[in-house]
């Protein structure tokens, strides 16, 4: 594994970067340090929305450049570099669909904030990991705003009691299991493949140049866009699949182990 070319490298958050108690390690912030010192490009790549990203890595955020909502919106710095929202008249007919389901927790993602339903108290105090700016309203169907997503949360599986009843949108819309509890509506183009694709033609980086990292299958697409992909240990089998290359747990510092390799 010949690592010498790597100009950039990009990996997911939660189940990649993040540890099981949702944090970044200091080893990795170190290691950040040199990648810079080498211009190699660090690029985040998440579900979450750009101000829950950059909460998470704040020390190095004028550095880098941010792939939120799963590729809906892409930032670096002050400057909007992507943005891919929802067709306007899908919301409502979407929200229809998503109300037949029972015990699921719909959030409308913008880029400024989250909008989830009052209803929703107990998924509230969830939700505030993931989308630090967020606010409650009476009715989703009332708020007129451009959408980036629609992020649907079920308490035990969204792939076994969300998926089933949305997966007939597949022929007009992304339609991402994008974590244990999560399920993400999308714009066909709005996921992490596409903004990487972005990335690369922006910053003049070629697949065989770039080195990604994810654990679920909101990541399948980004990994197609590199050469040296990895799956983490605790990864969703289809990940497992398509990545060329392996690594340890999010637990035991596997993007780390990679970015060390890589400077050495």
């Amino acid at each position: 594994m010949d690592l010498s070319r790597i100009k950039m490298v990009v990996t997911d958050m939660d189940g990649t970067l993040l540890n099981s108690n949702h944090q970044v390690s200091d080893r990795f912030f170190k290691l950040h340090q040199q990648l810079k010192g080498k211009n190699i490009q660090f690029v985040a790549a998440s579900g979450r929305q750009y101000h829950s990203i950059i909460d998470k890595l704040s020390p190095i955020k004028d550095d880098i450049i941010v792939i939120a909502e799963n590729g809906g919106f892409i930032k670096q710095q002050n400057k909007e570099l992507l943005s891919t929202p929802l067709n306007p008249g899908i919301k409502d007919e979407i929200l229809k669909i998503i109300t037949k389901i029972k015990d699921v927790h719909p959030v409308l993602c913008t880029k400024e904030k989250a909008y989830l339903l009052n209803s929703s108290t107990k998924f509230a105090n969830k939700l505030k990991e993931f989308y630090s700016q967020y606010e409650m309203l009476n009715n989703l169907e009332d708020y007129s705003g451009e959408v980036l997503k629609i992020a649907i949360y079920h308490f035990e599986s969204s792939e076994e009691f969300i998926y089933p009843a949305v997966k007939h949108l597949e022929k007009k819309l992304k339609v991402k299991v994008s974590g244990q509890n999560w399920l993400d509506l999308s714009d066909f183009n709005a996921h992490k493949g596409y903004a990487l694709q972005k990335v690369q033609e922006l910053i003049n980086v070629l697949p065989e140049e770039t080195m990604v990292f994810g654990d679920y299958n909101n990541d399948l697409e980004m990994l197609a866009m590199s050469k040296y992909s990895f799956a983490m240990e605790n990864a969703h089998k289809n990940v497992k699949e398509v990545a060329n290359f392996s690594t340890t747990s999010n637990d035991d510092y596997g993007v780390e182990r990679i970015l060390e390799k890589l400077l050495n």
